[in-house]
């Protein structure tokens, strides 16, 4: 059973406790960017509220997550691609590799028979 840590992460001003099986230093580490990000959105305008910079910096990072899922899915589409043409590749490989050595075979048969004559 994985240890649940207690880590207090401060975000634009206001601390946090949260309860989580990550490291500590990596909660700071995602508590730092997720407080740039929101101070980034308030600076860009000074109506936006923390409120409203919290809510944009949530779409923003919904819509990277989505997106990265997506580019996942690709890759993972892609790599079973290139998996089955190699496979496929692979036998038909095997299969010439049996004709090319019948076929010697039946030239050397044919240059015995030739031989002989």
């Amino acid at each position: 059973m994985e240890t649940m840590n207690s880590v207090t992460l401060n975000i634009c001003g206001t601390d946090y406790v949260v309860t989580t099986d990550e490291t500590p230093g990596y909660m700071q580490e995602l508590a730092a960017q997720l407080d740039t990000r929101i101070r980034n959105v308030m600076n860009s305008n000074e109506r936006i509220s923390m409120v409203m910079a919290t809510v944009i910096t949530a779409l923003m990072q919904a819509d990277e997550a989505k997106k990265a899922a997506q580019s996942a899915d690709n890759l993972r589409k892609q790599l079973k691609t290139f998996f089955d043409d190699n496979n496929r590749t692979r036998v038909e490989s095997e299969s010439l590799r049996r004709e090319i050595a019948q076929l010697r075979r039946e030239k050397e048969e044919l240059e015995r028979k030739l031989a002989m004559r």
